[in-house]
């Protein structure tokens, strides 16, 4: 069977999480079989959660946008707390998304480590991106 490719759309506290779980399992799931603390079912249909890769990467703060995946899921204003500090260095390049109601107006006046910061780069072309990367993995 072949990996789970994901598109992550925000590289946020939750992407963070979720990232830092998989790799957790990735480098001990094999050996600790026993201790899936977390996982109602570590096997879901012949796939266990180190089959699942991150593919692309969507954000619009400028402190995570053009940065490879693994450093912008530990830039500000992510605040989750580190579980597993061992992320490999990623290939994914985060590209800017839309800002469509991921930066409200009011947060403009949060300090900016604790609000987003929106880059001025051109959003790229999401659907377009989604389409190359599922014509990758039907090759």
């Amino acid at each position: 069977m072949g990996k789970i490719r994901i598109a992550i759309g925000g590289v946020g506290n939750c992407s963070a999480s979720l990232i830092q779980g998989l790799e957790y399992y990735r480098q001990n799931g094999a050996a600790r079989k026993e201790e899936h603390l977390g996982l109602m079912n570590y096997d879901v249909g012949g796939y266990i959660p180190e089959d699942i890769e991150v593919a692309a990467a969507f954000d619009i703060d400028k402190r995570k946008v053009g940065y490879r995946f693994d450093e912008a899921l530990k830039a500000k204003p992510n605040c989750v707390m580190e579980l597993w500090n061992h992320l490999p260095k990623s290939k994914v390049i985060v590209q800017m998304g839309p800002i469509l109601d991921g930066f409200s107006e009011h947060m403009k006046e949060y300090p900016s480590e604790r609000t987003f910061l929106p880059s001025d780069r051109k959003p790229a072309n999401v659907e377009k991106v989604l389409a190359g990367l599922a014509d990758v993995a039907a090759s």
